[in-house]
C-alpha cells in the first residue's frame, strides 16, 4: 500500500469521527430552525416571514425576517473575488450577482468526502443545470495542485458539464478567505483560522440574489441535498 501524502492523511484522519459529529451538529441546528420557524410563524403570517432563514455570523444563527427587515438586520455577503474556472475564463462576484448560488470545496485528489460531496451537487445539477438565475461553485482547496486544465481534466473524469457548475481555481488566500470569511464554511471555527491552515469541509452553502448565506447543507448527504434543492426553488419564488 503507498504512502499518502500529507494532504489526503490529513483529510481521511479520525474522519468517520468528525464527520459524524458534524452530520449531528446540523441535525440539531436544522431541528432548531423548524421550532424556530414555527414559533414565529404562529404570530406573524408566512407570506411575511421567509421560510428560508438568513444567516448573518459563523455560528449561524437562522434569522427568520421578512425582506424589509433583512436589509436593515442582516449585513454579512458574500465579498468579492476574481478566480478561474476549469474552461480557463475569468470568473468574480458578478457572475453570480443577481442569482442564487451554491458553494462547495473539494480537491480533485481527494478520495473520499469528495465523491460524495461531488454526486450530492449533481443531485442540485440535475434540477437547475439550465435554470440561468443558479450558478452552482466548486472551489478548490488545493489550487496549487488543481490548476485549470488538471480542473479540466477532473470535470471530464465525474461528468461534470452543466454550463452553470463551474470548478474554481486561483489564489490560495483569496478561495481560503472566501471559505471562512464569506461563506462561514467552518463556522465559527473556521472563522478565527489564516490561509495557512488547511481548509476542510463538507458543507454547501446556499446563497441568495443579495450575497446573503440563506443555508448550509452536509454536502455527502442525499437528504440534505434533496432539501437543498427544495430551498433554492424558494428562493427563485422570491420576488
Amino acid at each position: 500500500m503507498g504512502k499518502l501524502d500529507p494532504i489526503t492523511w490529513f483529510w481521511k484522519a479520525d474522519v468517520m469521527g468528525f464527520w459524524a459529529q458534524k452530520t449531528v451538529e446540523i441535525f440539531l441546528r436544522k431541528s432548531l430552525v423548524i421550532s424556530l420557524f414555527a414559533s414565529l410563524t404562529a404570530c406573524q403570517s408566512e407570506d411575511k416571514v421567509s421560510s428560508i432563514p438568513y444567516y448573518n455570523s459563523p455560528d449561524f444563527s437562522p434569522q427568520f425576517l421578512d425582506k424589509v427587515e433583512a436589509k436593515g438586520r442582516i449585513k454579512h455577503h458574500i465579498d468579492h473575488f476574481y478566480l478561474k474556472d476549469h474552461h480557463g475564463k475569468t470568473f468574480s462576484q458578478d457572475h453570480v450577482k443577481g442569482k442564487i448560488h451554491l458553494a462547495q470545496f473539494i480537491f480533485t485528489r481527494c478520495g473520499n468526502i469528495c465523491p460524495e460531496m461531488i454526486s450530492q451537487m449533481k443531485i442540485v445539477a440535475k434540477k437547475f443545470s439550465s435554470n440561468p438565475q443558479v450558478e452552482m461553485l466548486s472551489y478548490s482547496v488545493t489550487p496549487w495542485i488543481d490548476d485549470v486544465p488538471t480542473l479540466k481534466k477532473f470535470a471530464e473524469e465525474k461528468k461534470i458539464d452543466a454550463p452553470n457548475w463551474h470548478l474554481l481555481t486561483g489564489s490560495k488566500s483569496v478561495i481560503y478567505n472566501l471559505a471562512r470569511k464569506s461563506y462561514f464554511a467552518e463556522e465559527e471555527l473556521g472563522y478565527t483560522k489564516d490561509s495557512t491552515e488547511f481548509l476542510h469541509t463538507e458543507h454547501m452553502i446556499l446563497v441568495d440574489r443579495e450575497g446573503r448565506i440563506r443555508g448550509i447543507y452536509n454536502g455527502t448527504l442525499p437528504l440534505e441535498a434533496e432539501q437543498c434543492v427544495k430551498d433554492m426553488e424558494k428562493l427563485l419564488s422570491e420576488n
